[in-house]
């Protein structure tokens, strides 16, 4: 399923990498949310070949809920429209699927706005984690290694259990999907299966344009966790916790850095400095994908952007957050 939103530029390839997946039965569903570019009219020249669903800017968020009442598969891809995915997507996931697989996740390749790749595939999958392993790291940190929204493909007998998803996390969609997979099945990870993931001006995802994203994600990983364990609760398992999240190597990172250059923002509660310090210090021994190098640097680096002088602050976190991150 394809949500697009005056991406006209982009959107063509994305429908049609959908549409060279090699498969027995591949669905298309084409979702505008409210174009004003051209993108309605050139949705709309494909036909019969894609099922299209022309509705008024509501959101990224509604636009999958809508979709998602189209789609009859067994598996779905939220494709995002300035992505793409490979051709042997589908065969890839036959190989290892099972009814009790919620989520397959892939690596992505960075393209410029041309779709020439840049950089190195991510996320890094090294060593490649176990759906056990993803499982007990959401369980006690709360996070674990996923890509973004077109590097996954989930199992309709788990959607079926969050969607529609409602608006307690904002206008995204992906969210959802991400946080409560590990809770409902199996995660399975394909490092071997690359999604174009295209870089451009209008992303949203470089936090160094304004401080005040880093809070944002504070906010929002809070917000992803409460869905996931209402979402589960409901299956009457486990119970609602957020201790996790100050558990977590990735969020700690993001909470550190609002704190330097947005403190005045909403976070988690009754975090501070002290308290971040001390998470900081414990990190290195959290359980987690990452090698003890790298627990360590994380640790450290979390330490000096906490007590180092503001300019000094700054120029770390630009290391750690720059656009080419």
């Amino acid at each position: 399923m394809v949500v697009n939103y005056n991406y006209e530029r982009f959107v063509r390839a994305a429908i049609d990498s959908a549409l060279a997946v090699r498969w027995r039965d591949v669905e298309v569903v084409v979702v505008d949310d409210g174009s004003t570019d051209g993108s309605p009219a050139l949705i709309e020249g494909y036909g019969d070949w894609v099922n299209v669903v022309l509705t008024e800017n509501a959101s990224q968020r509604v636009a999958a809920n809508r979709g998602y009442e189209r789609t009859t598969g067994d598996v779905v891809v939220f494709l995002d429209s300035d992505d793409v995915l490979p051709a042997d997507l589908a065969e890839r996931l036959a190989e290892v699927w099972s009814p009790s697989v919620s989520k397959a996740q892939f690596r992505m390749q960075r393209i410029d706005e041309s779709g020439v790749p840049f950089g190195e595939p991510f996320p890094e999958f090294d060593p490649v984690p176990t759906s056990s392993e993803i499982r007990r790291w959401v369980e006690v940190t709360s996070a674990y290694p996923t890509p973004p929204g077109s590097g996954n493909a989930y199992a309709r007998w788990f959607l079926d259990e969050i969607f529609p998803i409602g608006p307690e996390l904002g206008a995204a969609s992906d969210s959802a999907c991400l946080a409560a997979a590990p809770f409902f099945g199996d995660v399975i990870t394909l490092p071997e299966v690359i999604v174009g993931y295209r870089r451009h001006g209008a992303n949203d995802s470089h936090l160094m344009a304004d401080g005040r994203r880093f809070a944002r994600e504070v906010v929002r990983a809070r917000m992803r966790w409460r869905f996931a364990q209402e979402a589960y609760l409901r299956r009457k398992v486990s119970a609602k916790d957020e201790a996790p999240l100050y558990r977590s190597r990735e969020l700690l990172q993001l909470r550190v850095a609002a704190k330097r250059v947005a403190p005045d923002e909403p976070g988690l509660p009754a975090d501070g400095r002290v308290r971040m310090l001390c998470d900081a210090m414990l990190a290195p021994f959290r359980p987690g994908p990452e090698s003890v190098t790298r627990r360590l640097a994380i640790s450290s680096w979390c330490v000096a952007v906490l007590v180092a002088p503001e300019r000094l602050a700054r120029k770390l976190l630009a290391v750690r957050y720059g656009r080419s991150s």
